[in-house]
């Protein structure tokens, strides 16, 4: 959900499809900053012998913009090759994978990795190695050594690019049930006769495919503005021709974006069915067009037709008209100094546009907690995303009127708004779950043991 099959062309290319983005102050190495692209969603770990890999014909980006005006002043872009050593076989691999260079390893990728900065491109690492998928004891005896074997330092930059376990967790399968949440589910429209109950984790024991990159904070951010905007981008070549003779796809032609992410669950929850595909292809310095969906989110119209009578104050400020400002500086400004409190910003001017917003001057949090500012946590999202940070909690919280008293201080905030969780009373257990270091994410799931 978090940006999962979020619109109806980029649902049918999930190598292209990018899920989760995360930034964060680096936990064990608190000078750099870690950013997080993840792709290819709901990876079912036995899914072989064709298991999953990044698109050869696929640019993958991610960008930072460090003045404000929603354009990219870095990117670091990745290329991916794929090799096969024996084309008659079917096996991904025809014995056990001990190290990246095993020719026992059939199919493996590598990568070129560049950073395009004032105009100028430098490339900073060619053939790097990703991971295999891990499949099984047989195949994969000692999963963790072989990813360890992936991590890079290039020009100055420590870089991953590889399959790891989603730590997003969501109940997919009762949000999109009408906005049905197990835990307020007793509250529901009277549809059907519905218990209330814990949800379900519809990511559970599912993979991903990772690009992560730690760079210093020197490296990202100018003088005086700590602040950073991070967003990802898949974009495919313009031609896309099928040659029957080879079996292959010749591309030719311009990059075209098919994919962009900066905050969770924007183009998924807000943005209207008709517009979701235009957003995916058009940069954040064009969100202004699609300001509506932001300031008058639709979901919160639905609340109180969904839970009768559960959000009167919401209804009453929906049926005002009232522009949310508190959810146009969460996802499209970033949140002015002296909202929150004296020092907590994430503002980056008055551009409209959806980025992943990091104030890198918050030194990573002691005890974190997974509600980030909802939980008194300021080094949590909206400032930046860290793995584990519970975004849908926090998003719907937010969209429910919970940020409204930060703009408006006469707003009462509807009593059950503190209940509106898809996990009562606590998340789920993540059973490959982050690590305290890069790339971060858990090991994924193998196919032998998590076979369903």
């Amino acid at each position: 959900m978090s940006s999962h099959r979020e619109a109806p062309e980029i649902s049918k290319d999930p190598v292209a499809d990018s899920t989760d983005l995360y930034a964060f102050v680096s936990p064990d190495k608190s000078n750099t900053v870690t950013i997080i692209a993840n792709y290819i969603p709901l990876q079912l770990p036995s899914g072989g012998p064709n298991f999953y890999e990044f698109g050869d014909d696929v640019l993958y980006q991610i960008h930072i913009d460090n003045n404000g005006d929603g354009r990219a002043d870095i990117s670091y872009r990745f290329r991916f090759t794929t090799t096969v050593r024996d084309g008659d076989t079917f096996l991904y691999n025809t014995g056990p994978i001990t190290s990246l260079g095993d020719t026992t390893w059939n199919r493996f990728q590598t990568y070129d990795l560049e950073v395009v900065s004032g105009g100028s491109a430098t490339v900073l690492g060619t053939g790097l190695p990703c991971p295999p998928c891990n499949i099984g004891p047989l195949s994969t005896p000692d999963y963790a050594g072989l990813a360890a074997q992936a991590i890079a330092s290039v020009g100055g930059v420590t870089v991953f690019a590889g399959q790891r376990a989603e730590a997003f967790y969501v109940d997919l399968g009762s949000i999109f049930d009408l906005a049905n949440l197990r835990p307020l589910a007793a509250a529901h429209a009277p549809i059907g006769s519905l218990s209330s109950g814990n949800g379900v984790n519809a990511t559970n024991n599912f993979n991903v495919n990772s690009i992560a990159i730690q760079v210093p904070i020197s490296a990202v951010t100018i003088s005086g503005h700590p602040v950073i905007g991070v967003w990802t981008t898949a974009s495919r070549q313009k031609a896309r021709i099928f040659d029957a003779d080879s079996g292959d796809y010749v591309n030719a032609g311009p990059w075209e974006q098919v994919s962009r992410l900066g905050n969770p669950l924007v183009n998924e929850v807000l943005i209207g069915m008709g517009d979701k595909d235009r957003w995916n292809a058009l940069p954040p310095h064009d969100d202004k067009e699609f300001l509506h969906y932001v300031t008058q989110p639709g979901l919160a119209g639905l609340l109180n037709v969904l839970y009768p009578g559960a959000f009167p104050n919401l209804a009453a400020a929906v049926t005002a008209g009232t522009a949310r400002a508190d959810l146009e500086a969460i996802f499209l400004t970033g949140i002015p100094a002296g909202v929150v409190n004296k020092t907590y910003t994430t503002f980056t001017g008055t551009v409209l546009a959806d980025m992943l917003r990091l104030n890198t001057s918050v030194a990573p949090a002691g005890s974190p907690s997974i509600l980030g500012i909802l939980g008194g946590d300021v080094a949590g999202y909206p400032n930046g995303r860290r793995p584990g940070d519970d975004v849908v909690t926090i998003e719907l919280q937010a969209l429910a009127g919970a940020t409204l008293p930060l703009v408006d201080p006469t707003y009462k905030v509807d009593g059950v708004v503190k209940s509106v969780t898809d996990f009562k009373p606590d998340p789920p257990a993540i059973g490959s779950p982050p690590t305290g270091s890069f790339p971060y994410l858990g090991t994924p799931y193998s196919g032998y043991n998590e076979p369903s």
